[in-house]
């Protein structure tokens, strides 16, 4: 009989160790993932920030060519001053 209890405890004790190996190798994972998604999270708003400033920059660029074609339209000619 008490072979059946020390496999018994043993057993026991095993069991445990395991779920706390369990544990914590969940709680190892489960950081990396938070670790993944606080990086894709950190990817994401980086493009968007880029993107954000290509297109104010592409706006810029276009209102820029626009700007010297207004001031000519405005500017009177010289035939008009005569």
């Amino acid at each position: 009989m008490s072979f059946k209890t020390l496999g018994a405890a043993s057993l026991l004790a095993l069991s445990m160790l395991t779920l706390a190996g369990c544990d914590q190798a969940e709680k190892s994972a489960q950081q990396v993932l938070d670790k993944a998604a606080e990086t894709a999270k950190q990817a994401i708003d980086d493009t968007h920030k880029a993107a954000e400033q290509a297109l104010s920059e592409a706006t810029q660029s276009v209102t820029g060519k626009e700007k010297p074609e207004d001031d000519a339209a405005k500017k009177p000619d010289s035939s008009q001053e005569i």
